[in-house]
């Protein structure tokens, strides 16, 4: 992997672009490993061919309890986690068989969404879910154990509003021997959606020696230099974000709506870069030419980077 890398995009979306029947139900984009696989895979071979260095497999919403809850049984619910990884390797394959071999062999990032995704009620923005630690250990384990087995490269604690989501996912990780990822939603520049500031939550995860990174997903791009500028200051963990386009999400209709500022997807990159961020993508509503904006800006921040250390020397 590069010290600067580019992620892909958002699943969703991408799957909308390729007229995926509709994605509004409790699974979401796990629904359609179950119905259209072929398109999973065909989102990720497109973010590789766009400039993604890493990708994220289609099980954030693939939780054990949300597919029994909508009918299949365990054994398919363990299948469509494991699917998840398959898809994202064979597309991984194919495209390497094409690929400048300058490019770097891509990250597989095996998603874990949080617990309120499964909640399908928009709980990941707000975070203070009403259960116990004990009952959010037993929620995320299986299918964190399914990701590693499957052959992830790295897991990826995505989307928490909380820092005590993220500890019961870190212990797990801890226990299992897996180095994992981090990423957290946030409400402002400063604080996760439930309230805890970077420092507190870097603080937090200091002892545990198997998270490799720490980020910032499914945020305002507004927020995202102020959370950058905030992690940096206080870990040398490498910082990644993936932010959303700027649009807000309602929960009812699970669609997005809105616009965000004039600011370019690639301006911003350049400018998270440039501040600090080590991996840059995109999620919800981003999309592959989100991405080949990000990949062009880290070019160009590598090419400006090069050109100072010339002067400096």
């Amino acid at each position: 992997m590069n010290e600067y890398f580019v992620i892909d995009g958002a699943m969703s979306s991408a799957l909308e672009e390729l007229h995926c029947p509709s994605l509004n139900n409790k699974l979401w984009t796990a629904s359609v490993l179950a119905k259209y696989p072929e398109l999973i895979k065909q989102v990720h071979y497109n973010y590789f061919e766009a400039g993604a260095d890493c990708g994220i497999t289609a099980s954030y919403q693939a939780s054990i309890p949300g597919l029994l809850e909508a009918g299949y049984s365990l054994e398919e619910a363990e299948h469509f986690i494991t699917l998840s990884v398959d898809l994202f390797k064979q597309a991984r394959e194919e495209w390497w068989q094409k690929a400048d071999h300058t490019r770097t062999y891509p990250l597989c990032l095996g998603s874990v969404g949080p617990y309120g995704a499964y909640l399908a009620d928009g709980s990941e923005y707000r975070g203070h879910y009403k259960i116990s630690d004990q009952e959010l250990y037993n929620f995320h384990k299986r299918r964190i154990e399914l990701l590693h087995e499957a052959g992830a490269d790295i897991i990826l604690f995505e989307t928490d509003p909380s820092l005590r989501e993220a500890l019961v996912e870190a212990q797990i990780g801890e226990e299992l021997g897996l180095d994992y990822w981090i990423s957290f939603s946030c409400r402002d520049s400063h604080h996760t959606n439930e309230g805890q500031t970077m420092a507190e939550c870097v603080q937090a995860l200091s002892a545990y020696s198997h998270l490799k990174a720490i980020g910032i997903n499914c945020t305002d791009p507004r927020h995202i230099l102020g959370l950058i500028e905030d992690l940096v200051r206080v870990t040398d963990l490498p910082v990644f974000v993936y932010p959303n386009s700027g649009e807000v999400y309602d929960p009812v209709t699970k669609t997005w709506s809105g616009q965000g500022d004039q600011v370019s997807f690639g301006d911003y990159a350049y400018t998270w870069y440039k501040a600090g961020a080590k991996g840059v993508g995109g999620c919800c509503t981003t999309t592959e030419k989100h991405i080949k904006q990000v990949a062009a800006a880290r070019d160009r921040f590598l090419q400006m980077k090069d050109i100072k250390q010339i002067h400096i020397k």
